[in-house]
């Protein structure tokens, strides 16, 4: 039976997967009106936070978003913590909510929260200062308020990144990439002035297994020929010739291996002062120093092949050390517990059938808390889909409501959060920073303070 309110749905987390949900709601034929919350005074999730500065049009996409955000029934809370508060009853003021009180509030809550952590690699001296994670590095250069206070050790000429995804690739371009061809960015004003004085000038990106399994999309790893002053390199011998007329493997994977194999045999540009090496075959399986990060030992291995059909790295015993003052582990992300629901360490995620929360009922996910950190952007919006799918068939079904009104609900959210951030505050933030940008030719410079936002955004 329909309600004959307005079905009222919360989506927590307004990066790509819940805007596509959201989108999704607004679309159905149901009466649906969407609140998304989110931690942060500013939507879109990794689309602001995690694309590399660098690649604006992939960053685009947020103009799909603006779209949505602009459709009736939607409405955007930033500032909204989503969580238990130490055990202690909430109060007016604190910032934060909880699932049960979102739940008695809305006919239906989607977590579109993501990953919001670093994969361990779990070795000796992961934790010296010089090693970072990808996820705080990449928020810092991305002025992502979590980790603008981050410091990376940039004064030593090479650089490590552990990983063979695009986010490894993002990391090393970022590290030597000219800081003119950034100047025209987003990238953050304190990002920026690090860089300019870093020494880096080399980034050795290491990848646990071959070549043929590193999962670099090709559109990224010819970005690189496009670099001025930039030397790529690989080991011929790590990709041999013929690799990549192997029909068995995935066009992209050829596509991959032919841009490794021309780099493995054509001498760079003798006049090129920076350098990116890829070396595969290589695990780290201890980071070295006194005070801070001096070297890192690297394990050789060898590739050998499962019964069940998958490529495993094995170590061979042999050691390589690589002299170097900063390592970036960039080898993924991995969601965090949600209070009150169920949770599987393993993977990081929250069990569910189809986007439907194991045991909890109008509770789903959707997005990488869902699947696990995996795919491209345009991923989320299939992903989306299917949980909306769900949510919709049991709105369908649910008897009317007597939960709070619309307005019921967003003057409770005003009073627990009171520098909660709405649609409006948004877009005054939002055309301020596009305004600063506009003086130097950039896309936006972002606020990155807290009490920047909620002044610009009652202003």
């Amino acid at each position: 039976m329909s309600s004959t309110r307005p079905h009222h749905v919360a989506v927590v987390g307004s990066g790509p997967s819940g805007f596509y949900a959201a989108a999704a709601l607004l679309d159905a034929d149901l009466d649906v009106r969407v609140d998304v919350l989110d931690r942060l005074a500013t939507p879109w999730g990794l689309v602001r936070g995690g694309v590399a500065p660098d690649h604006p049009k992939i960053k685009s996409v947020s103009a799909q978003y603006a779209k949505t955000a602009a459709r009736d029934g939607f409405r955007f809370f930033g500032h909204v913590e989503v969580g238990a508060c130490d055990g202690e009853a909430h109060e007016p003021g604190c910032g934060r909510v909880d699932r049960a009180e979102l739940l008695e509030r809305y006919d239906a809550v989607i977590y579109a929260v993501g990953s919001q952590t670093e994969r361990r690699l779990d070795i000796p001296g992961e934790d010296l200062p010089g090693s970072i994670a990808s996820v705080d590095f990449v928020g810092w250069y991305n002025g992502h308020p979590d980790h603008a206070g981050l410091e990376p050790a940039l004064d030593s000429e090479r650089a490590v990144v552990v990983g063979a995804g695009n986010v490894a690739l993002d990391v090393a371009r970022m590290l030597v990439l000219p800081v003119d061809d950034l100047r025209a960015t987003d990238t953050a004003d304190h990002a920026l002035e690090a860089l300019a004085r870093s020494s880096v000038r080399k980034a050795l990106v290491c990848g646990r297994r071959g070549a043929a399994q590193a999962a670099f999309t090709t559109t990224e790893l010819r970005e690189l020929d496009k670099i001025t002053g930039l030397a790529v390199r690989a080991d011929p011998e790590q990709v041999p010739e013929g690799m990549a007329d192997d029909e068995s493997l995935a066009k992209g994977t050829r596509r991959n291996l032919e841009a490794l194999r021309r780099w493995a045999t054509t001498e760079p540009d003798p006049q090129a002062d920076r350098e990116i090496a890829f070396r595969f075959l290589r695990s780290p399986v201890e980071i070295r120093g006194e005070d801070r990060v001096e070297e890192i030992v690297l394990a050789v291995n060898r590739l050998e092949t499962g019964d069940d059909g998958r490529v495993r790295a094995v170590d061979t015993g042999e050691r390589e050390t690589v002299p170097t003052g900063l390592v970036v582990r960039a080898v993924g992300y991995r969601g965090l517990p949600l209070s009150g629901l169920p949770f599987d360490e393993a993977t990081g995620t929250v069990p569910h059938a189809e986007g439907c929360v194991e045991g909890c009922a109008r509770e789903y996910v959707a997005g990488w808390i869902k699947r696990g950190p995996s795919g491209i952007i345009g991923t989320n919006k299939k992903d989306a889909h299917e949980t909306v799918r769900h949510v919709l068939a049991d709105l369908a079904e649910q008897e009317p409501s007597d939960r709070p009104s619309l307005e019921d609900t967003e003057k409770w959210l005003r009073e627990r959060c009171p520098e909660l951030v709405d649609q409006a505050g948004w877009e005054s933030i939002d055309a301020h920073e596009c305004g600063r940008g506009d003086t130097d030719g950039r896309p936006r410079v972002k606020v990155i303070e807290r009490e920047e936002f909620v002044r610009l955004a009652s202003a």
